[in-house]
């Protein structure tokens, strides 16, 4: 499989695109606001602390207080209560990497959140979630500090491997490495990249990443609360590091001066990928040259058809986003039940697709068209498991249920997609309906019967939308026309532009 990054650069935003054999899978956007300010790490001021919730609220400079859960303060904010009272105050690592064992695990006692944070406690803290509607950032004391061949894990002792790395002995010289090289007792985690490295390379990003953990704890301690302490790579710099070094052969950029910072960044990193990086100089834009504006229209719409004549709807909801699999203009040649497997199987591929493109986190239930037969749920489910690992962020999945229904998670660390490029609806405030054009004819009526005591004049004006104002003259001449003979007057219909569907005025004309 092929696979190229393209990257799109304005003032206003950067778009990274990963292409799959010249299709689409994954667009990031960043637009320099919070929308995505995962890894950055922060020194904040903590609000309020729930026993109730075992979590406490932070302020780390943004529009909305941060949320720390107990399971995310590191044990040696233990020290930093001590220091507190003493001073007589008021107050991304690798996803496919070995985790270390749980205080739980090991028997170790959990300590309540009170008796971790106080209200007004100044601490370190690296964004796990971006902000995501109206929910602030989660965050985490645990902070750990990715490069291209480790991630360093300062509150932690524990050295893993990526499971990606199946060969056994490889694993065990990569750990005895790190262990051996190690002067502080940090964690780490060996990436991917790092099978088949030398010691010095090794080496010398343990270095570089301890450097950088000692310069941000330098800042924690002069720094003001809140601010922030450090900022992860760029999204151009992250698409480099993640995909380009691990899995892309070639990445397109629009912009010189984004050109020049990567390659930079790879004559630290990987200077043999250089020739891989191409500066696009096209007379179009570079993601209409690639024929990706249309995707990128497509991953917005609520409804996506499939080749076959069906379509799936994409529903979000604050708790969860549901997809409904609908056979649509598809009528099959056979039998029914093949129609709905042929459907199903082909929804499998879209809502996979989708999934990813769209970046959707959370609770996922897919409602697939009734099955009779338990094999073809069996085929089904399998075939949704399989396209699902192209995907990189962790899903965990359950068997269809008796009602043809499949439950899943997807590991969400920013916005989807959606709430990226598009915002509520003004006019139905994000409901996805407003009243009909009927039910709005119907209202006048009302209206105009409950006031029929006050209206003076031969004459009586409605001012509505163009719509409704011609849906009065059409489908609801009738109404009109009883309206005049229950009033004995006449009825003038006046379309205003400006109006809102929903909006209309009834005002008498006098007769002078």
């Amino acid at each position: 499989m092929y696979k190229q990054l393209i990257i799109n650069v304005t003032e206003q935003e950067t778009r990274v695109a990963l292409l799959e054999d010249g299709t689409i899978v994954e667009l990031h956007v960043d637009r320099g606001d919070d929308s995505d300010i995962a890894g950055n790490i922060y020194k904040g001021r903590v609000l309020r602390v729930l026993p109730g919730m075992q979590a406490a609220f932070v302020d780390i400079g943004l529009n909305q207080a941060a949320f720390i859960y107990v399971d995310d303060v590191a044990d040696n904010n233990f020290k930093d209560i001590e220091r507190f009272f003493a001073m007589g105050a008021e107050e991304n690592g690798e996803p496919s990497a070995e985790e270390p064992p749980s205080a739980a695990a090991r028997g170790e006692r959990t300590a309540a959140i009170e008796e971790l944070l106080l209200e007004g406690q100044e601490i370190l803290v690296q964004v796990a979630k971006s902000p995501i509607g109206t929910k602030g950032a989660r965050i985490s004391s645990h902070v750990s500090i990715p490069g291209r061949f480790l991630v360093l894990m300062p509150s932690s002792t524990h050295i893993g491997i990526s499971r990606r790395i199946e060969d056994e002995g490889e694993r065990q010289r990569l750990k005895k490495l790190v262990f051996d090289l190690r002067q502080e007792e940090f964690g780490f985690i060996v990436r991917t990249a790092a099978e088949g490295e030398s010691e010095e390379r090794i080496a010398y990003e343990m270095g570089f990443l301890t450097n950088l953990w000692e310069s941000i704890q330098r800042k924690f301690k002069t720094a003001p609360a809140p601010s922030l302490i450090y900022q992860d790579l760029s999204v151009s710099l992250r698409a480099v590091r993640d995909l380009l070094i691990h899995e892309a052969e070639k990445l397109v950029i629009d912009s010189k001066p984004t050109y020049e910072a990567v390659l930079s960044f790879l004559d630290t990193y990987m200077p043999s990928l250089k020739e891989n990086v191409i500066l696009y100089d096209g007379p179009e834009p570079v993601f209409d040259a690639y024929n990706l504006e249309a995707d990128v229209s497509r991953a917005l719409k609520r409804k996506v058809w499939l080749k076959s004549g069906g379509y799936i709807l994409i529903e979000h909801t604050e708790a969860l986003t549901a997809i409904d699999v609908n056979t649509g203009r598809y009528v099959g040649k056979h039998n029914l039940e093949e129609t709905i497997l042929k459907t199903n199987l082909e929804a499998v591929k879209e809502i996979a697709y989708q999934i990813r493109l769209r970046d959707i986190g959370g609770i996922i239930i897919i409602d697939f068209i009734d099955m009779e037969k338990k094999l073809n749920q069996e085929r089904v489910f399998s075939a949704f498991k399989e396209a699902l690992k192209r995907d990189k962020s962790k899903t965990h999945v359950l068997p269809m249920s008796e009602m043809g229904l499949i439950q899943m998670t997807r590991k969400r660390t920013r916005e989807p997609l959606t709430r990226i490029l598009c915002e509520p609806c003004f006019y139905c405030e994000g409901e996805g309906y407003i009243v009909s054009r009927q039910s709005v004819c119907y209202m006048i009526y009302r209206e105009m019967m409950r006031n029929s005591r006050d209206v003076f004049g031969k004459r009586v004006a409605i001012r509505a939308n163009p719509q409704v104002a011609e849906y009065l003259h059409r489908e609801e001449n009738s109404l009109v026309t009883n309206l005049e003979r229950a009033l004995g007057k006449q009825i003038v219909i006046y379309p205003e532009p400006q109006f809102h569907l929903e909006q209309f005025d009834i005002f008498e004309i006098l007769d002078n």
